[in-house]
């Protein structure tokens, strides 16, 4: 009897162990892609969302972050678009239309101070990176996003320029932008909620 007992008691412990497993595979499988911070970005031409890189660019991400939950984002324009390249925005001054002839100098006022390169992300259709204007450490809110889908026409930036997102979905939004379009609203979805 004993010898049954201890019999069913090591299968039952196989069976959890095998669950257990079983469901930490499928967490790890999925929750890669599920754990990092999106980015929700609301135009009048439609919505497309930016998963973050904090594990390849921390502070860098840390602080377009933080910008985003400050509304910072919010009735931004954008401000260069090159076409078959890339589509930029992040510079406050373009709310004011008068100041156009400044667009794209000016930032939150804080640079991010680290230039955050990383050789596993590179530039392709829909990376999202920090914009600067010759010292990757200047890096602020200015960012743009890759509109081509030649990951060759990129090659010079790499190394140049911190990749810190991917668009995820609405990329044809993200490629219908023009100079004055309105970033009407910007979210955080955290990791396991929504948009906030």
């Amino acid at each position: 009897m004993k010898r049954f007992v201890g019999m069913v008691m090591l299968l039952a412990t196989f069976g959890t162990a095998v669950n257990l497993a079983g469901q930490a595979a499928a967490q790890k499988g999925s929750g890669a892609a599920a754990a990092l911070p999106v980015i929700v970005f609301e135009t009048a031409k439609g919505t497309f969302e930016v998963e973050m890189y904090p594990s390849e660019a921390p502070k860098s991400v840390a602080h377009i972050l933080a910008l985003v939950r400050r509304n910072f984002y919010n009735g931004l324009r954008v401000h260069r678009v090159v076409p078959g390249f890339v589509t930029q925005f992040g510079d406050p001054q373009t709310r004011d239309m008068t100041l156009r002839d400044r667009w794209g100098s000016g930032g939150s006022g804080r640079s991010i101070g680290v230039a955050e390169m990383s050789p596993k992300r590179t530039h392709k259709l829909g990376t999202v990176a920090l914009a600067h204007s010759g010292d990757p450490k200047g890096g602020d809110s200015q960012i743009y996003i890759c509109v081509n889908s030649d990951p060759g026409r990129y090659a010079p930036m790499n190394g140049n320029y911190a990749v810190i997102g991917q668009v995820i979905s609405g990329m044809s939004v993200v490629q219908k932008l023009q100079e004055t379009d309105v970033i009407r609203r910007a979210t955080v979805k955290e990791p396991g909620r929504g948009a906030k």
